[in-house]
């Protein structure tokens, strides 16, 4: 047997749910799509309402008129673009009712999403953009010029199409010149080509070495973890559910786009969090649910805003994941609001959420899981996905026993994009390994209540954004002082992690300041990827194979660090 067909088999394993013969009753995004935009009980009712506050707007979509749109969207990507299934299509877009419209339009042809930050720098864009082979990238108006630059150095990338207000507005091909179409017109049904394995979403996640790596979600991925949160947190037809979070993200898009649509409710779209405007809005819209992340609590936590004026009698809780909850923080927010903390686990490899706290706890043991142990339980698996611990020999181990978690089961993505040798790494004895260590507890039912307590791997995760060091690193190092340098979370109350930076310099008599330091920084990386503190060294910790040991020097630092776990940095 080769190494590639091994993989393949290790991916497939993983994949596989054993004892769940459930199966989907679509045989593609479009035939699920349809089953919802044209169901005579759904046709009339809203399913998107888009709110920017900056313009004071406020849009609404009926299902039947997402179902309009969206085919004619289709329509014009088919026939005016040439995409069809299998292309691979990448967004540099943000939360926007069009950015959700083009993403449907999208799968409705089969093709695959790769959405792309805005705020990256242009040198991962352009990687992005060229590893992923994408047939077309899709971007707001104002970013049109940097792509078509981009364009003649993609040999793959046929189309630059800019989106607005209105739809498609400027699009360009190579040798061509700038053309517009519009998206007025008769309806007109998308080719129904496509299938639930088709590839959906390509994910790119911040490595601990080398490049991104490309997850790769199938439709069906998606369809599985949406029936899984929405059957877990009993969502219907009544049910709201607000976004905040970024959509270029697998948690904005499957808790807030798919899984709305999947359990027949609606969605309330915000073009960002606001902290002044968060708990009105769920007043007014009627919210129901909203997806967040431990750095938003700790907003609404500071603005401590007086919610007496506001009916929240129809709001559920708080979905929240995707980083470092705290303990503290998870009590101080439900004693504050009396709102709970829908607390839970999952990654970009397993489309988003594996595992929540139950909602059948009585207030004493969900307090018990958030609070009484060293780390705030993530709770436990939601269906169609299996957990465990594994030691480094692949073997599960007993309770409270600190392993490595590893997750299968059906929302278990397709394996990473032209990585065989991170897909070897990753997917072994038929489950996906996830890097990050855990352990489980059992309640007296029995059911495993799952805990992470820290990363094999050495992403820093900032307000819920993954964040590679070497990134950091590299900056660092390129400052004519410095011989070594390595950028370190260390725990902050409100992102969860913050970025501290260990640096030793060239000659210790002509150190850098922290200020210099700093500033270098402040002109190569977003303010999120900055460095906050900077602490001055001479010994860098190394494996016997010469590899600088991060987490040792992390644990090493921690306690000079401890003092800033309180402070709230800004962008001055």
């Amino acid at each position: 047997m080769t190494l590639l067909s091994n993989v393949h088999d290790q991916i497939e394993q993983a994949r596989d749910a054993p004892g769940q013969a459930m199966d989907l009753p679509w045989a593609s995004f479009a035939e699920f799509f349809r089953s919802r935009v044209y169901d005579a009980q759904l046709v009339t009712k809203n399913f998107l309402t888009f709110c920017d506050d900056e313009r004071r707007l406020r849009r609404t979509y009926t299902y039947a008129e997402v179902g309009a749109v969206v085919e004619r969207l289709a329509g014009v990507f088919h026939s005016k673009f040439g995409l069809t299934r299998g292309d691979r299509v990448a967004t540099l877009l943000f939360n926007h009712d069009v950015t959700v419209l083009a993403y449907f339009a999208a799968w409705m042809l089969g093709a695959a999403v790769v959405p792309i930050n805005i705020e990256e720098p242009p040198e991962k864009k352009r990687f992005i953009l060229e590893h992923s082979e994408v047939a077309a990238v899709f971007c707001w108006e104002d970013a049109y010029d940097e792509l078509c630059a981009l364009q003649s150095e993609i040999p793959a990338l046929r189309h630059v199409i800019a989106l607005g207000e209105t739809g498609v507005l400027d699009s360009h091909k190579s040798g061509t010149k700038p053309a517009r179409h519009g998206t007025g017109g008769s309806p007109r049904l998308a080719p129904s080509t496509s299938r639930l394995d088709d590839e959906a979403l390509i994910v790119y996640t911040s490595g601990t070495t080398g490049p991104p790596k490309g997850v790769i979600l199938t439709m069906a991925n998606l369809l599985w973890d949406g029936d899984a949160i929405a059957g877990w947190h009993g969502f219907g037809t009544n049910d709201r559910v607000m976004c905040v979070l970024p959509i270029h993200h697998v948690n904005g898009i499957v808790v807030t786009l798919i899984t709305p649509l999947y359990c027949k409710g609606s969605l309330v779209l915000n073009r960002r969090f606001k902290t002044d405007r968060f708990w009105r809005r769920l007043h007014e819209e009627r919210v129901t649910s909203a997806s967040v992340v431990p750095t938003l609590l700790e907003f609404l936590l500071d603005a401590d805003e007086d919610l007496s004026p506001y009916d929240l009698t129809r709001f559920g809780g708080l979905i929240c994941g995707a980083g470092p909850l705290l303990k503290d923080t998870a009590a101080r927010f439900e004693d504050r609001f009396c709102v709970q903390i829908r607390h839970g686990y999952g990654l970009s490899e397993t489309t988003c959420y594996s595992c929540f706290l139950p909602n059948d706890l009585t207030q004493e043991q969900h307090r018990h899981w958030l609070t009484a142990h060293e780390f705030p339980s993530v709770g436990v698996p939601i269906r169609h996905t299996m957990m465990t611990i594994l030691d480094e020999g692949g073997h599960s181990l007993p309770q409270a026993v600190r392993g490595e978690i590893a997750i299968r089961g059906r929302t278990v993505c397709a394996g990473y994009f032209k990585r065989d040798d991170a897909n070897e790494a990753a997917f072994q004895g038929g489950w996906f390994r996830s890097g990050d260590e855990g352990f489980y507890l059992p309640d007296d039912r029995g059911r495993p209540f799952f805990f992470v307590s820290g990363r094999l791997k050495e992403l820093i995760i900032r307000g819920g954004v993954n964040i590679s060091p070497l990134e950091i690193d590299d900056v660092l190092k390129t400052h004519q002082a410095v011989r070594f340098a390595m950028a370190l979370p260390f725990e902050n109350r409100y992102y969860g992690e913050e970025i501290a930076a260990y640096v030793v310099p060239k000659d210790p008599a002509f150190a850098p300041s922290e200020a210099d330091l700093l500033a270098h920084c402040r002109t190569r990386l977003p303010f999120a990827k900055q460095p906050k503190v900077v602490l001055l060294g001479d010994d860098v910790p190394y494996t016997s194979t010469g590899k600088p040991k991060r987490l040792e020097l992390k644990a090493r630092l921690a306690g000079a660090l401890a003092q800033y776990r309180d402070r709230q940095f800004r962008d001055h």
